[in-house]
């Protein structure tokens, strides 16, 4: 319905366009004909929307939100495997801080052939993507070995929202802080 709501208002035909009328639970928009346009008119009928009513009458707690099981992945689409060990600083007044991940023997190398490159650090959860391009592959006599990932957060909200993905992934993967 948006769609066709924004050609409409779009086109040169918007003059001629009338306001939207409801008959029984329809939205009816008429585009009238004009000497500009070779178009006749037509009516157009639409279901009306009950976005508001639904919302309200919606019972089931966080029926509308979207639950996505966080992950770590360095190929967009393809979830890593291996648990990280990660390191956490925050400067002593609480502005900025880095988290660094270590990844021994990640299963991206398994698969990197078959599904691509390494593209970045992507930390994915309900919130959506935190990312980074700061990732260091560690070899061993000439194989993968290891990755090194390196998140920077500038500002107190970030490393909030850092904090918010690391709950949610810690108790996913059983991870535990420890203050040292």
């Amino acid at each position: 319905m948006a769609t066709l709501q924004s050609l409409a208002f779009s086109s040169p035909l918007s003059n001629y366009l009338h306001q939207p009328r409801s008959y029984s639970g329809k939205v009816s928009w008429t585009i009238q004909g004009s000497s500009h346009s070779a178009f006749n008119g037509q009516s157009l009928q639409l279901p009306r929307l009950r976005w508001a009513r639904q919302r309200q009458n919606a019972r089931v707690p966080g029926s509308m939100i979207k639950m996505v099981k966080p992950a770590i992945q360095f190929i967009q689409g393809t979830n890593e495997q291996t648990i990280p060990d990660v390191r956490l600083t925050k400067s002593r007044d609480g502005t900025n801080g880095m988290a660094i991940f270590k990844f021994d023997q990640p299963s991206v190398f398994d698969s990197s052939g078959e599904v691509g490159d390494i593209t970045g650090f992507y930390m994915i959860d309900e919130e959506g993507v935190l990312q980074s391009v700061d990732v260091n592959a560690k070899f061993v006599n000439g194989k993968p070995a290891g990755i090194e990932a390196k998140y920077i957060m500038r500002s107190p909200r970030e490393w909030d929202r850092f904090m918010r993905f690391m709950e949610r992934y810690s108790n996913e993967n059983g991870l535990q802080f420890i203050k040292k």
